[in-house]
């Protein structure tokens, strides 16, 4: 059974009572107690494995570091863990939770989520883990946090099209983070109430983040909401209150952000299991989820394509948003630049398709190297390519079951000789309805090829077992929990305003 509600834009006379609120019902949820679905409670400790992951392989990049190095700044005893140093660099949760979220999201590899709009719901993990381990919670206490949070976010994701109004998803990542927060610190409805109503209204932000030459703060983004949210909850622990109601005000997020639309939001009934977390997708790209089926795609086309050199033109007939978000449909001249940033490549399908095609294979960093992707045959092979929406692969997209959506594209590519190809993929490989659908295995190997370079085998093997075990975790072993990287050499960027007076 679930609870449909329906969420409008109210007049200032007519101001539904706080009990009638979305922001309440989030905060019902998170707040009632309510058994554990045993799978659930399964992947996300797969999800936290590959967050751990795509983290680690990051450790490197400038984003990271540069968030890394902030972190650094506020240490604090008994804090939180900041993924891949020791356990003894302990920082407040705030900033280890910016941290570590902006690494997890910087190769842009953990997994997404769609429906009215998209999202990457696996963001809220490393700022409930990091609260976990300061506030000397359980890793039952988290699992319920992180699956409280699924089901918030994909809630707001199914009822809420910001993208269509240029808001940036990261708006539904706040409140399900402030809502896992206080699942997991157990706290009171009203607490919760006014916790969501505040990172709501706080985690607000353009789609310019994820347009044109994308920047460095795509990265940063969901640890600057997570952290927010934390916030949010320390001052509404404190009887301080926030801006409602959020939604339905007549200032608020609908009649601002939506233009008056409003929208049903579904959650589950009192003493029902989270299982949203089972509908969202895992990536084995280090690319934007629309990329996901198009470089497999690609991938599986390989053999018809011998020589690309001969390639006349390539067309992707897929979905509005794979054409308006990563393809032809954006206007950026950006997705076909080899001196494009990485963050604007791996949100351009023609430079994925065209670099899985050459290499017939996919790797998070030997395909973003900037020689290769330079290289004047490869650059006039992808720009060849381009998106074309197709009214049928939309109607496929438009599904209502999320696990039914087809993701994906139908390539056609001609030959200077006059020949042409064209093959199909609805969703990825590893998809629950793909070719090969993820398992627990599949994310420990994930984490096993992305953490080669950086773990020892033993040190791999500890932290595998450890997060495998998550819900059995006790306060001591999950204020423990995380793995020290070998960073050798350590990326070092310029050092920032918070050094500034610690000489």
């Amino acid at each position: 059974m679930s609870l449909v509600f329906p969420v409008r834009v109210c007049r200032p006379e007519a101001r539904p009572a706080a009990e009638d609120q979305l922001a309440w019902k989030i905060a019902e949820l998170a707040a009632s107690p309510r058994p554990v679905d045993p799978a659930a409670a399964e992947m996300a400790a797969c999800r936290l494995i590959d967050n751990a992951a795509v983290a680690l392989a990051a450790l490197n990049r400038a984003p990271v570091a540069a968030a890394r190095a902030q972190a650094m700044c506020f240490p604090r005893a008994g804090g939180a863990r900041v993924i891949g140093l020791g356990e003894a660099a302990r920082v407040d949760c705030l900033w280890a939770a910016m941290a570590n979220a902006t690494a997890v999201r910087e190769l842009d590899f953990h997994d997404s989520y769609f429906a009215l709009d998209s999202s990457h719901p696996a963001d809220c993990i490393m700022p409930l883990l990091a609260v976990a381990q300061q506030a000397r919670l359980t890793g039952a206490d988290l699992v319920r946090g992180i699956l409280t949070s699924y089901e918030v976010q994909t809630a707001l994701v199914r009822a809420f099209p910001l993208q269509h109004h240029r808001i940036d998803h990261v708006a539904h990542l706040g409140p399900a983070v402030a809502a896992g927060l206080g699942a997991m610190l157990g706290l009171a409805v009203p607490v919760i109430y006014e916790a969501v109503n505040l990172a709501a209204h706080l985690s607000l932000s353009t789609r310019q983040v994820r347009k044109g030459r994308i920047s460095s703060w795509k990265a940063a983004a969901p640890g600057h909401i997570g952290k927010t949210a934390i916030e949010a909850i320390d001052r509404a622990m404190r009887g301080e209150t926030a801006p409602s109601p959020i939604y339905e005000g007549d200032y608020g997020i609908l009649a601002v952000l939506l233009k008056g639309a409003g929208g049903e939001v579904t959650l589950p009934d009192a003493g029902q299991p989270c299982r949203a977390i089972l509908d969202t997708l895992p990536k084995a790209h280090s690319a934007g989820y629309h990329g996901q089926a198009i470089i497999d795609l690609a991938i599986n086309m390989r053999p018809k394509v011998p020589d690309p050199a001969q390639v006349e033109s390539i067309t992707l007939h897929t979905k509005r948003m794979t054409h308006m978000v990563m393809g032809s449909g954006a206007g950026d001249p950006d997705k076909w630049d080899p001196a494009a940033s990485r963050e604007t490549l791996d949100h351009s399908a023609p430079f994925q398709f065209a670099r899985a095609l050459v290499d017939g294979a996919w790797h998070h960093d030997r395909s973003y190297d900037p020689a290769r992707i330079s290289a004047p045959d490869f650059v006039a092979l992808w720009r060849k390519v381009e998106t074309v929406e197709d009214p049928d692969w939309n109607r496929r997209f438009d599904a209502a079951d999320p696990l039914d959506k087809a993701h994906g594209a139908r390539a056609v590519i001609r030959f200077s000789d006059g020949r042409s190809v064209e093959e199909e993929l609805a969703v990825a490989n590893s998809h629950p309805r793909g070719a090969a659908p993820w398992g627990p295995a599949d994310y420990r190997g994930k984490f096993l090829d992305l953490t080669a370079d950086c773990l020892s085998s033993a040190a791999a093997a500890a932290f595998l077992a450890e997060a495998g075990d998550l819900a059995a975790l006790d306060a001591a072993r999950l204020h423990r929990f995380g793995v020290a990287a070998d960073l050798r050499p350590a990326l070092q960027g310029p050092p920032g305003l918070f050094e500034r007076g610690a000489e």
